[in-house]
């Protein structure tokens, strides 16, 4: 049965070049929607979203989340809540989206599922953010609450008296304690049932183990306990697609540092065989099958 999918995303990507190559030979007709461009109208008889290709798909992939003004954030996720539940596959499903893009959410999310998370603090001004270095032991990562590709991440000392820029231009941020680490990190990868994962080595003089840091990707076979921790994660998001970024602490411990819901894998594509793409697809046609299933047993009642 083909099935039409809607990618949010820049036609440009090279992800969504992927996706849309691998569409060819899964019986899915692919078309990409800027977010910019998508729009609702409410009426007395029924509720129209905008393009055309966006209200007609059976399925939604968000493979971008671009930045934009909050009022912007918040009608898009608003409008995609209401896809979502008119019974349309929205993967990920909007809930997960804005949890996983806020890192406190994320990192209270995992704590309660158990999950070990790094010691975590908001502050709002240098003060808080020396305070918790303090009771973190000296060294602490700040990061932005959104953010990706390790862009604004600060590794600050107690004996630092500046404080990051971005503190004072946003007001907020979020001070994690640094964990002692070989320099190295696993990116696993969960996709519906599936996992991929890759080791992300930091370049040299850099602690920062992100590809678009410089960090360099080799192929890792993670520890069943690893992945059971990646599966809990994105459980705990609620992500059927999840980054997850695991930090093996010089002790042996081993960390969650993020869950990332509109995970790229261009780096891992490289060092695995693995067609990643057709995975995604094959998730996003298990859950429109179910879907399609579930309503066919109501009309049948």
């Amino acid at each position: 049965m083909s099935l039409s999918l809607a990618i949010l995303g820049s036609a440009k990507s090279w992800h969504v070049a992927e996706l849309l190559r691998a569409s060819s030979s899964e019986n899915i007709c692919g078309s990409v929607i800027d977010w910019g461009t998508i729009g609702s109208l409410t009426g007395s008889s029924r509720e129209r979203f905008w393009p055309d290709s966006l209200h007609n798909a059976d399925a939604i992939l968000v493979r971008t989340m671009p930045a934009g003004t909050l009022e912007q954030v918040i009608s898009r996720m608003d409008i995609l809540a209401r896809i979502a539940s008119r019974g349309s596959v929205v993967l990920n499903n909007p809930k997960s989206l804005e949890s996983a893009i806020d890192k406190y959410v994320t990192a209270t999310r995992l704590v309660d599922a158990g999950i070990p998370v790094p010691p975590s603090a908001i502050v709002q001004s240098s003060a808080d953010l020396q305070r918790c270095t303090d009771e973190f032991g000296g060294v602490v990562v700040v990061k932005p609450i959104f953010g990706s590709n390790g862009q604004g991440l600060v590794r600050f000392k107690g004996n630092t008296k500046q404080a990051p820029l971005f503190l004072s231009e946003t007001g907020v941020a979020v001070a994690q304690q640094y964990i002692s680490n070989d320099g190295w990190d696993a990116r696993i990868l969960v996709v519906g049932s599936e996992v991929f994962a890759m080791r992300r080595v930091a370049t040299d003089g850099e602690w920062r183990t992100n590809i678009s840091r410089g960090g360099r990707a080799e192929l890792f076979t993670p520890p069943t306990e690893w992945i059971q921790l990646a599966y809990a994660a994105a459980r705990a998001l609620g992500a059927d697609i999840a980054g997850v970024d695991i930090l093996p602490g010089s002790d042996g411990s081993a960390w969650v540092l993020e869950v990332n819901a509109v995970p790229g894998w261009r780096a891992l594509q490289t060092v695995t065989s693995e067609n990643i793409s057709a995975a995604i697809l094959y998730t996003i046609r298990q859950h429109f099958d179910t879907k399609t299933h579930v309503r066919s047993n109501q009309l049948v009642k």
